[in-house]
């Protein structure tokens, strides 16, 4: 059975989009396998200018009845969430009645970090007859493969540091904190928490610019994975050009990401921005100690 076949055979794949580029990076390469997608951009997250040309439907966080109704009237089984959001309070949420019901099971799962909070939505929308998926599978090509993305090349210096990098994260991973770290010269500069990748890169670019970090300028790796016991379903670790700019901001050698487990938005203006700033991208192989 060829996969455009697969694809009609499974029905149309609703897609909960929040910020950035990626919800419709993968809308797009769904569609080109023969699948239709439904696209319910989050209002507060999503782009509108990005939806104009697209046919959609505008949901609030909470309104997850919306998303079911139109789901099933169009003969759709599967869910795919994607695209950044910031966790809001239980204040910002706008529930409809339908997810008025699962309120206290979601009131319990904010009891902890983003991974717990982001699998028990997902057994909430399971418990309601749908299949919750993760975009890398829907969509396996967008996952990062080993190797280097573009020109440049990580050196023996830089190599030491993508190697502190991943054993942080898989040391942090249990905590629930964040995907990502910033190493220079084996020294940690920045932790990636609430604030994100790109703000935590600013961060960095901020303190070289005050004289809080003593390294040289082109020294220093921003190092992505996923947490070792994270839903795959959610949030997987992702980078595109936007993380490419922000690293040479932070005047950083490159960046390291686990193969396999992080997402690649718009791979081809990746390895252009990546090639013009002189910064290297690459992708560890699993099981590589780096």
């Amino acid at each position: 059975m060829s996969a455009a076949e697969v694809a009609r055979r499974d029905g149309p794949l609703a897609m909960i989009c929040g910020g950035g580029s990626l919800p419709l990076a993968v809308a797009d390469s769904v569609a080109a396998g023969g699948r239709k997608v439904l696209l319910f951009p989050l209002r507060g997250f999503a782009d509108a200018a990005a939806y104009e040309k697209r046919e959609h439907i505008w949901v609030h966080l909470g309104q997850f009845g919306t998303v079911a109704r139109v789901a099933r009237a169009q003969g759709c089984r599967d869910i795919v969430c994607l695209g950044s959001v910031v966790r809001p309070s239980l204040w910002r949420l706008r529930p409809d009645f339908f997810t008025l019901k699962a309120l206290p099971h979601i009131i319990k799962a904010y009891r902890g970090g983003d991974n717990h909070l982001l699998s028990n939505v997902g057994r909430v929308i399971e418990r309601h007859g749908f299949r919750f998926l993760g975009a890398h599978e829907v969509a396996p090509e967008i996952l990062a493969r080993p190797g280097v993305l573009g020109r440049g090349q990580p050196s023996a210096r830089d190599d030491a540091d993508i190697a502190l990098g991943f054993a942080y994260l898989r040391a942090a991973g249990p905590f629930d904190v964040g995907q990502a770290v910033v190493v220079a010269d084996k020294h940690v500069l920045a932790v990636e928490a609430a604030e994100g990748t790109d703000q935590m890169l600013a961060r960095v670019a901020q303190l070289r610019e005050s004289g809080r970090i003593g390294t040289r300028a082109g020294a220093g790796v921003l190092v992505k994975a996923a947490k070792p016991a994270q839903d795959r379903r959610f949030d997987l670790p992702s980078i595109g050009p936007r993380t490419v700019e922000g690293a040479a901001r932070a005047a950083l050698a490159g960046i390291a990401v686990a193969a396999g487990d992080t997402i690649v938005a718009d791979p081809e203006q990746l390895v252009e921005a990546a090639d013009a700033a002189k910064i290297f991208v690459i992708a560890v192989p699993p099981g590589s100690n780096g």
